[in-house]
């Protein structure tokens, strides 16, 4: 018996992100809002942080609303419509659900339905995880466009006393629809964790210890000093793997987008990078704070809106957080 041959999709040899969305929290929370608890002050936050305000939800806005105005904010500059994704891709560690996935809600709120739904659980590096499979779906032939989404409302993980990762943390989202393109618009994705320092940005407890032991709403802690080591010294080799996985050089870069997590860690990883000065560094940190999956989308959209850079820049971007998980990609801005 002569056995059937399986017919596998093939796609376009290269993708590129066709727009960019976002949508940030409405409210503003200065350091002097946030220094009493934490015993602290504006000058601390802004000389460890480079923060000075961060963006956070209004009472009644919830993370699918920051979502949806990131997506239809994408679809609009990509010149598409919600009907014409195939796939939405959201990345988030703030949805309340363990399922329905996020993605799944949000498809039906721009009016995707029927297209394919699923969260990533990534946390900072979420969206470039989630760009590199959107990469990866476009080019395989199981769709055409793809949705992605970085949403957090990471305050609602925040304890107002502890002076360890709150008081860094901000509401947004970010989004961006990848499609086919005539030329490369997404170089490979370097990628991996470490899941031996899994402790090191984490919640206070599980949902287990909620439910049967009364403990407290769970809430984020880091070892700052962990962490910050962790970035500066094992990123930038992650940063300059993309760079040469991309065959460029950091004189061939015009934008640096990394994950908004803390201005000191930037400016280090800068240094390490050697990136000239002609290069776009994204510092929307100052006054947006970290917001996790949502940091890079909103920081490149920033870069664009206020004419920093220009469609066509090659930028390189990378996330990094808890887990410990990274992604980076080099990629051609819309």
């Amino acid at each position: 018996m002569t056995r059937a041959t399986l017919t596998q999709a093939t796609g376009p040899a290269h993708t590129r992100i066709l727009g960019l969305g976002a949508a940030r929290g409405e409210l503003q929370v200065t350091n002097d809002d946030i220094a009493g608890p934490i015993d602290s002050s504006d000058g601390w936050i802004r000389q460890r942080t480079g923060i000075v305000t961060r963006s956070r939800a209004a009472e009644g806005t919830e993370l699918l609303d920051l979502a949806e105005r990131a997506a239809n904010a994408a679809l609009a500059h990509a010149g598409l419509t919600g009907a014409d994704i195939d796939a939405v891709i959201v990345s988030t560690t703030t949805h309340f659900r363990q399922t329905p996935s996020a993605a799944a809600f949000l498809a039906d709120r721009i009016g995707a339905t029927p297209a394919a739904a699923f969260d990533v659980s990534a946390a900072c590096a979420g969206y470039c995880y989630a760009i590199g499979q959107a990469d990866a779906l476009v080019r395989a032939g199981t769709a055409r466009h793809v949705l992605v989404v970085g949403a957090e409302k990471m305050s609602d993980f925040i304890d107002p006393t502890d002076r360890s990762i709150s008081f860094l943390l901000g509401d947004g989202a970010g989004a961006a629809v990848v499609g086919p393109s005539d030329t490369p618009g997404i170089g490979p994705t370097v990628w991996g964790s470490d899941g031996g320092q899994a402790n090191a940005i984490r919640q206070t407890h599980s949902w287990l210890d909620v439910r049967d032991n009364g403990a407290d709403w769970p809430t984020l802690r880091q070892d700052g000093q962990t962490v910050f080591k962790w970035a500066v010294w094992q990123m930038a080799p992650v940063a300059q793997k993309a760079l040469d996985a991309a065959g460029i050089t950091a004189e061939d870069l015009d934008a640096f987008i990394p994950h908004q997590a803390n201005m000191r860690i930037i400016d280090l990883m800068i240094k390490q990078l050697k990136l000239p000065e002609s290069v776009v560094i994204a510092r929307d940190i100052a006054d947006t704070g970290n917001t996790s999956a949502a940091s890079i989308p909103l920081a490149t959209h920033r870069l664009l809106d206020e004419g920093q850079v220009s469609s066509g820049a090659l930028a390189l971007q990378i996330g990094f957080g808890a887990g410990l998980v990274y992604a980076a990609q080099v990629v051609v801005l819309p």
